[in-house]
């Protein structure tokens, strides 16, 4: 605006129209609600809308840096006092004013500068008061943002912190501790793996409880024998010869347990560490099953038992050998044992879609309802006197489902007691 003003005067200062300047000035100063003040090349006051500095020379820093520095306009605002303030800008009681300057050219001619003086110290109050009003509402801001910050602190490390107060009690021994879960998304994921992993460990715990306790029963009972025979023989030297040879075939008979036991625990201590790599070989199972078959059929003709097979040519899966050749001889075995004399023992292989499936059906005792579930737990017996008798370690069925499930397969038994029992395989015939 103070260069439309600057235009406009011009042509009347250069032709010295002193009353159209006047007015324009008037007019304009009226319009801009502050002064004009025209100033000659050397800084003195030439027209004045106020009528007070005429001829007084003004070094002002905008009039100055127009004239000498070369700028074509400059500005500031300041606060010099209120007494200057009213004097310059004839505004009472207020503490700010500014300056605009600005050069009156024709041409390359310079003949002056216009000079500005601004009432703005409403401009200013609206400022202040705007900016105490930001400073208020970022106030709030920052304090309403603080306090959300805690609470959603307190609402994110809460489960963290219980959880590792948690994994601290667990990491002294508790794993019965669980993690609390509550709230959705990651930390409630994060909960319940938690316990799913705490609950598995205390498990497992459980189990090798259980595990060492019965295996430590195993073996102290042949020990136990053992001991009670070499008693009785050092302390009766004159014990009959026969007697003598029946103790030393039952010390042999308990060591030959003791072997079993502890030949069956490496084994399923391989199993579990996963320790036991499969030597993995495309395997035969047809011709599997039926070398099986050949080689117990001499012990199911000793107690007058039939042993019969119906198994599907060129049945073929990748798998490890020996150890399906371990599977299938225990479960056969097991069959022949606990069939009567005069029983029949049936095995049979088919292939059931993707899946190789593989049974062996007895006539024998069959298995109570209440222990289907448990005959391939570890140390687990129907009938403990009656297995300790046929020379079972509580183990072979164990050794079987271990074995069959790093084949990617599974066990499972149906029987019905006094009817006999079925044992039934699943292996999928890609491997595991």
């Amino acid at each position: 605006m103070t260069g439309r003003v600057a235009e406009a005067v011009a042509s009347d200062l250069d032709g010295l129209a002193v009353d159209s300047l006047n007015r324009t000035l008037q007019t304009n100063a009226e319009a801009m609600d502050g002064r004009l003040m025209v100033l000659d090349p050397d800084g003195k006051v030439q027209f004045d809308t106020f009528g007070t500095l005429c001829g007084r020379r003004l070094d002002l820093e905008e009039v100055l840096q127009v004239l000498t520095a070369g700028k074509v306009e400059a500005y500031g605002i300041y606060t010099p006092g209120r007494e200057t303030v009213e004097r310059m800008s004839g505004e009472t009681g207020a503490e700010y004013l500014a300056y605009c300057a600005r050069e009156i050219r024709i041409g390359e001619r310079r003949l002056g500068v216009i000079l500005f003086v601004s009432r703005i110290q409403g401009l200013m109050d609206s400022m202040n008061t705007v900016q105490w009003k930001l400073v208020t509402v970022f106030m709030i801001i920052v304090i309403v943002a603080l306090v959300l910050a805690l609470i959603i602190s307190q609402v994110v490390t809460k489960p963290i912190m219980d959880l590792n107060r948690t994994m601290r009690k667990m990491g002294k021994g508790d794993l019965s501790a669980r993690a609390m879960i509550r709230g959705s998304g990651e930390m409630r994921e994060l909960a319940q793996t938690y316990n799913t992993m705490a609950a598995q460990l205390e498990n497992l715990d459980k189990t090798r409880n259980q595990f060492v306790s019965n295996a430590s029963h195993e073996l102290k009972t042949p020990l136990a024998t053992m001991k009670i025979m070499l008693e009785t023989m050092m302390y009766q030297p004159d014990m009959p010869q026969e007697l003598q040879r029946e103790f030393m075939e039952d010390m042999n008979h308990e060591i030959d347990r003791l072997t079993g036991i502890i030949t069956d625990l490496l084994t399923l201590t391989r199993t579990d560490a996963q320790a036991q790599e499969l030597k993995k070989t495309s395997v035969d199972l047809s011709d599997l099953t039926e070398e099986i078959v050949r080689l117990l059929s001499p012990a199911a003709k000793k107690r007058g038992q039939t042993l019969t097979c119906e198994v599907e040519k060129g049945l073929t899966m990748l798998g490890d050998r020996d150890r399906l050749h371990q599977v299938f001889s225990n479960l056969t075995d097991n069959a022949i044992k606990y069939t009567p004399d005069g029983g029949k023992i049936h095995i049979a292989l088919h292939l059931d879609g993707d899946d190789l499936v593989w049974r062996v059906r007895d006539n024998g005792v069959g298995i109570p309802p209440e222990d289907q579930d448990h005959v391939f737990e570890r140390f687990y017996r129907v009938d403990k006197a009656r297995s300790r008798e046929t020379g079972g370690t509580g183990l072979g069925l164990s050794i079987v489902r271990q074995l069959v499930t790093l084949h990617g397969g599974t066990v499972t038994v149906q029987s019905d007691p006094g009817q006999g029992s079925e044992f039934i395989v699943r292996l999928p015939r890609e491997g595991a």
